[in-house]
């Protein structure tokens, strides 16, 4: 597929750079319009996409480092993925004991609460994981984040490919 032979090397982690600042501003955006109060995960997930941005463009400026940036890309996104999966767990068990912020904090919580105490308008959680305060296609914003990493996993193939030679 020609389209696909297009994306393979430094235009592929291109545009995962640019995808993964999208979803976080997409996601700024639909937090100011419909106010909504983002929770730790949360935070923890708009981190690992800014995280999956920052070594995308480490790929597009040091491409011979591929199998490095790639491997790091997918950690990343697994890791993503299982928060959003958990993340999702928690709105449906909805058991306030499984809450996060309480009990003692974990290291998500403490990474998250040092952040939000250094930057406020992006990584401030006031919100509790279990709650489904947003919703599309009847998909809470952890189901979409499951996709959207599943996304990134699913296109690390194409971008390690070779480019073709013209």
């Amino acid at each position: 597929m020609p389209f696909l032979n297009r994306l393979a090397g430094r235009p592929g982690y291109l545009l995962l750079a640019v995808g993964c600042i999208s979803l976080v501003s997409a996601g700024l955006v639909i937090q100011e319009m419909e106010r909504l109060q983002p929770c730790p995960l949360c935070i923890f997930q708009r981190v690992l996409y800014m995280l999956v941005a920052v070594l995308a463009l480490g790929g597009l400026a040091w491409p011979k480092g591929r199998g490095l940036w790639l491997g790091l890309i997918a950690l990343t996104a697994l890791g993503g993925m299982a928060t959003a999966v958990y993340q999702t767990w928690l709105q449906w068990v909805a058991d306030p004991a499984l809450e996060c912020a309480y009990g003692d904090p974990n290291a998500i919580e403490r990474l998250v609460d040092w952040l939000g105490m250094q930057y406020p308008p992006l990584f401030m959680a006031t919100g509790f994981c279990s709650a489904r305060d947003w919703t599309f296609l009847q998909l809470s914003m952890a189901n979409w984040s499951i996709l959207c990493f599943g996304g990134v996993l699913v296109g690390l193939p194409v971008i390690a490919r070779r480019p073709a030679s013209i």
